[in-house]
């Protein structure tokens, strides 16, 4: 496990559509196509980082809505997420796809080529990211990132101390709030690889909207809550098997605020329903099914709650909603049928 948390599994080989990157799935273009792909997280712990050197890539659906065209040349994507990307490689040449774990400790490697057995150069992997204190909001004035990362990698921190225990609650109005998506500071703060535009949730904005803009009915607060140590995790500093479900009204709005008191990132996925991510845009707000928070923010969604029955909520690394990072929706009310179940569980 890494010192400071990036990620909890390592000692992986990323596979693309079943092939490691030694097998080297390949993609077939004419070139001049304008070429989609769909990229879809489905490991189980693994964040990526994702770039086509030399192929610019236009972002135009994001959790299978459709988003306002945005051209980047890296994005992260989550545990759960997908994103539809279109390039147009132009030469008759192989380009590489490159996705790095967002902890750097593997990559999964594919390729985009006019003809089977054409490979191009592999890019080189860049530096492991490093979360430090100024990222969970505990930046002492004229101390730098640097110093307080070194600090904590040759002596890993007491993380009780630093919101990972629950009991222990984050003091969130002196966190540092430069970016809403992302936590301030670090290598958790994505560049592109050469300096080019890496894709934020900021960036991303609705098509056509898929619900009528209106204020929400009330707010629910889901603090993210852990140690790591430990191992145990949990929503409001209480574990699934402990916790009441959450019981919403059919047709009502809810505003769901996530607070991460922990030093990790987590895809927050609910059942049943579309998350409207709130990101500042109104009416235009992006529609998701899972939302990746970051260590040391605040994220809100909204959702119409539109489909009765008992649904899950849950952080999407596997383990982490194995040991208690998830919840029970009740939505009471509405149409008889229809209804989602939930069957019998046993997480932590």
């Amino acid at each position: 496990m890494m010192p400071t948390d990036i990620e909890d599994v390592q000692g992986f080989t990323a596979l693309i559509n079943g092939k490691g990157p030694a097998q080297n799935w390949t993609g077939l273009f004419k070139p001049g196509e304008r070429v989609r792909l769909r990229f879809i997280n489905s490991s189980a712990m693994t964040y990526f980082d994702i770039r086509i050197p030399g192929l610019d890539m236009t972002v135009v659906q994001a959790d299978g809505n459709n988003v306002r065209p945005v051209k980047v040349n890296e994005f992260r994507i989550a545990v759960a997420e997908t994103y539809d990307i279109i390039v147009r490689p132009k030469e008759d040449q192989a380009y590489t796809i490159f996705a790095a774990s967002m902890g750097r400790s593997s990559y999964a490697r594919a390729t985009l080529a006019p003809r089977e057995g054409m490979v191009a150069e592999m890019p080189e992997m860049s530096g492991r990211p490093l979360l430090t204190m100024a990222d969970m909001g505990m930046a002492h004035e004229g101390m730098d990132h640097a110093a307080m990362g070194h600090a904590m990698a040759d002596k890993p921190a007491d993380k009780s101390a630093m919101g990972s225990d629950s009991s222990k609650p984050m003091d969130h109005a002196a966190m540092k709030k430069t970016d809403p998506f992302y936590a301030p500071g670090s290598g958790l703060v994505p560049t592109a690889a050469n300096g080019g535009k890496f894709l934020s949730y900021a960036d991303l904005k609705a098509q056509k909207p898929l619900y009528k803009h209106r204020p929400a009915t009330r707010e629910i607060e889901m603090r993210l809550t852990g140690n790591m140590e430990r191992y145990i995790w949990s929503i409001n500093g209480v574990k699934y098997r402990d916790a009441e479900p959450i019981r919403l009204q059919y047709g009502e709005r809810i505003r769901f605020k996530f607070v991460n008191e922990t030093m990790m990132t987590h895809p927050m996925h609910l059942h049943g329903m579309w998350s409207i991510l709130d990101v500042g845009a109104g009416k235009w707000n992006p529609v998701k099914h899972t939302i990746s928070v970051s260590p040391g923010t605040t994220v809100f969604m909204e959702t119409e709650v539109d489909a009765a029955g008992q649904w899950a909520f849950h952080c999407h690394l596997s383990y982490h909603a194995a040991s208690g990072m998830f919840r029970k929706v009740i939505v009471e009310g509405g149409p008889d049928k229809a209804a989602g179940t939930l069957p019998a569980l046993k997480q932590g």
